[in-house]
């Protein structure tokens, strides 16, 4: 899959590509990324590609006719057709559905917004999708398409060092999309806080249960709308259900 980043800023990805467990995705070629630096296409000799929005108002807006150039010549370079992504307040919410979608992909065109926003004309005429990483407003796309390709990455084959570690993410809605349990490591015991009794326990269906009750408690006491909806889409066993009733502070 091949991932064209239309940004003002390509220096910013460049610890992306080169460091982390993902970057083993970039350097097999399984997630290919071409940046493509937009003021290239600007407008006169100071490579203008923003201007005052129209109606008056606070800073800038960022031209359309640069971004129309750029997106032009990917189209040109680019061996086969792809959607065109903008990342903008006004999109929805990314979530794993999404990134397992474009992680199946042939992957896409990501327009890094800037300033005030985008020329809604351009996004009408050439935007197919718009994605948000939440709730509040970042000071450009950038590190909102850094999120996807990395959260794409390490969902390709070879990336993770054991293939089944992102099978145990939260929000994973092949297995029921509830939050993760907590994890534990060496020392056994840590400025006075030891490691729950079941997972020194040796027994695997012990810890097991465990682990499913600490994921289902946590899911309640932090996200109780993915609980709700594991329940509504018949995703939680009985034996799920008796662990929720049981008093707190139980032994595990």
């Amino acid at each position: 899959m091949r991932f064209d980043i239309v940004t003002l800023f390509p220096d910013l990805f460049g610890p992306l590509l080169a460091s982390g467990v993902t970057r083993r995705a970039y350097e097999s070629g399984r997630v290919q990324v071409r940046l493509w630096d937009l003021r290239e296409h600007g407008e006169g000799a100071y490579r203008r590609v923003d201007d005052r929005p129209y109606g008056g108002g606070p800073g800038m807006v960022m031209l359309a006719q640069p971004l129309l150039e750029c997106l032009q010549r990917i189209r040109l370079e680019r061996p086969a057709a792809a959607p065109v992504l903008l990342f903008s307040p006004a999109g929805q919410t990314l979530d794993h559905q999404a990134v397992s979608h474009w992680a199946s992909s042939e992957g896409a065109i990501l327009i890094c917004g800037r300033y005030e926003g985008v020329d809604q004309r351009f996004i009408d005429a050439h935007v197919d999708q718009q994605i948000s990483l939440g709730d509040f407003v970042l000071s450009g796309g950038e590190i909102a398409a850094m999120a996807l390709l990395d959260a794409v990455a390490r969902l390709q084959p070879g990336v993770l060092h054991d293939e089944g570690s992102h099978q145990q993410d939260s929000f994973n809605p092949a297995i029921d999309g509830l939050l993760d349990c907590p994890h534990y490591s060496r020392p056994e015991l840590w400025q006075g806080r030891s490691v729950p009794a079941p997972l020194l326990s040796g027994h695997h269906a012990q810890i097991a249960q465990w682990r499913r009750e600490q994921s289902l408690l946590l899911t309640a006491r932090q996200r109780p709308d993915l609980l709700q909806k594991a329940l509504d889409n018949g995703q939680l066993t009985a034996l799920d259900q008796a662990l929720l009733r049981r008093p707190p502070d139980h032994e595990s």
